[in-house]
């Protein structure tokens, strides 16, 4: 009998910070223990959910999940929930809607029975749900509110539908597990539709890829861009629970006349008119030079090769009188036209260094420069990279940056989000408007961090 295909196990995307010990498996143990069995996506993500440090504290004082519907993402939640309460934690329980909070608090209840967990106290006023096992651990179920869970102090806090979750209702939550010697948040939900009302779990999502939290941590199902419904490769990708309890079947029969609904709701897609860029337009323009500012000293040259493999693209940073920075991109062609237009042009300019980037051409056109006789170009480490994105981002917010406006250059720069690098905060620029190439702001911002680290020449001055 043919092995049954099952859903891609890891996230498509994820932030996951280092640990070596885990709960996860006690976890995964209790709920194995009501006749039911966690699958392998599930077990992973309870790891690192319930991964704590050498002083017994959460690694992740905050993790957020996305997976398309129907894959199981809420029994995540109910495993969680059932190692807190036999561990004596105090757990606060909210979602958007009366009925996903008196869901949650059947099907936990449920599994508390089968686990053999005696339960002590149990009440389903509806919207205000509660149950209290032997030990102490107990858990209330809650419809979220700008002031519910006020006054209130819990170890465990979930946000269930929580991309429904809004700015007003983190103010009278986020609060809640700040008495808590190990205080958890958790959020779990689907990307936000066009009519969605949250934004926390969008803006949480942002910076946790993006390298800008501590202690936080991430895991999603999802494309990248807009996608066919009927391409069953990416089914495969974005749901992990295909194969088990979901069916190619199940899936063909929800495609519809609306192919957006389906890449949010099935394939995972975070639709990016919603987002808001990392370099605002405002921003961008207020570093334009109303006339060419005086120049002074050598040019330096940046060659980013887009991750897609599809573009290069050439620019150049050069000092100026009024101690600036002056950035302007020279050309972005398809990678597929060579690199003799790059060498030409820059054996044209009076370049002091050549920063290239992109594993797919770096090599090659490196080659091609030596053998035009030009200065051996930089081939920069992530960490350099890291740098340079770092110091070009400080340059916006000092002012230290001028350009002419260039019109390509500045859709991308305003339509840019960050992207997380390494493993220590570091981030990147990624483009999130479509037909938009961010290989032409890479290499404004390789040219610039050339320029900015060079020291500038001085006159020698005779003295008798």
């Amino acid at each position: 009998m043919a092995e049954v295909r099952r859903g891609r196990q890891m996230p498509t995307r994820s932030v996951i910070l280092p640990y070596s010990q885990t709960k996860g498996q006690e976890a995964v143990e209790l709920y194995n223990s009501t006749g039911r069995t966690a699958q392998e996506w599930q077990e992973l993500l309870l790891y690192d959910l319930l991964s704590y440090n050498d002083e017994d504290l959460w690694t992740h004082t905050k993790f957020g999940y996305s997976v398309p519907r129907r894959n199981g993402k809420n029994e995540i939640v109910s495993i969680r929930e059932m190692w807190g309460l036999k561990d004596g934690e105090h757990i606060l329980h909210t979602a958007h809607r009366t009925t996903t909070t008196h869901s949650a608090w059947e099907r936990l209840l449920d599994l508390l029975g089968k686990a053999g967990i005696e339960v002590v106290s149990s009440y389903r006023a509806f919207g205000k749900e509660h149950i209290e096992v032997t030990g102490g651990g107990k858990v209330e179920f809650r419809t979220r509110t700008s002031k519910g869970g006020l006054g209130e102090g819990f170890d465990l806090l979930i946000i269930d539908e929580a991309q429904e979750y809004q700015d007003d209702q983190e103010s009278a939550l986020k609060y809640v597990v700040s008495d808590s010697q190990n205080p958890q948040t958790i959020f779990c939900g689907t990307p936000p539709t066009p009519v969605s009302s949250g934004t926390v779990f969008l803006k949480y999502r942002r910076s946790v890829l993006a390298g800008d939290t501590v202690n936080s941590g991430w895991a999603e199902w999802s494309v990248e861009e807009m996608s066919d419904p009927r391409d069953r490769e990416l089914w495969y990708e974005t749901n992990p629970s295909l194969g088990t309890i979901l069916t190619e079947r199940k899936i063909t029969d929800e495609i519809g006349s609306d192919p957006v609904d389906f890449n949010i709701q099935r394939l995972g897609l975070w639709i990016k008119y919603n987002q808001k860029s990392a370099i605002s337009r405002a921003e961008w323009e207020e570093l334009r030079c109303t006339s060419l500012p005086k120049l002074k000293g050598k040019l330096f040259a940046g060659v980013k090769y887009g991750h897609d493999g599809e573009n290069v693209a050439l620019s150049i940073a050069v000092r100026t009188e009024d101690k600036r920075i002056f950035v302007e991109t020279v050309d972005c062609r398809p990678i597929r036209a060579g690199t003799a237009w790059i060498v030409s042009m820059l054996s044209a300019m009076d370049v002091q260094q050549v920063i290239i980037d992109g594993a797919n051409g770096q090599a090659l056109l490196a080659e091609e420069m030596k053998e035009a006789k030009l200065h051996k170009p930089v081939l920069p480490t992530v960490k350099e990279i890291i740098v340079a994105n770092s110091a070009f981002e400080q340059g916006i917010s000092k002012q230290e940056i001028c350009h002419a406006g260039q019109p390509a250059l500045a859709q991308t720069a305003s339509n840019c989000e960050k992207r997380a690098i390494g493993t220590n905060g570091g981030f990147g620029y990624r483009s999130i408007k479509d037909g938009v190439e961010i290989a032409l702001l890479d290499s404004v911002i390789l040219a610039y961090w050339a320029c900015s680290k060079s020291k500038e020449t001085k006159k020698q001055q005779k003295r008798y």
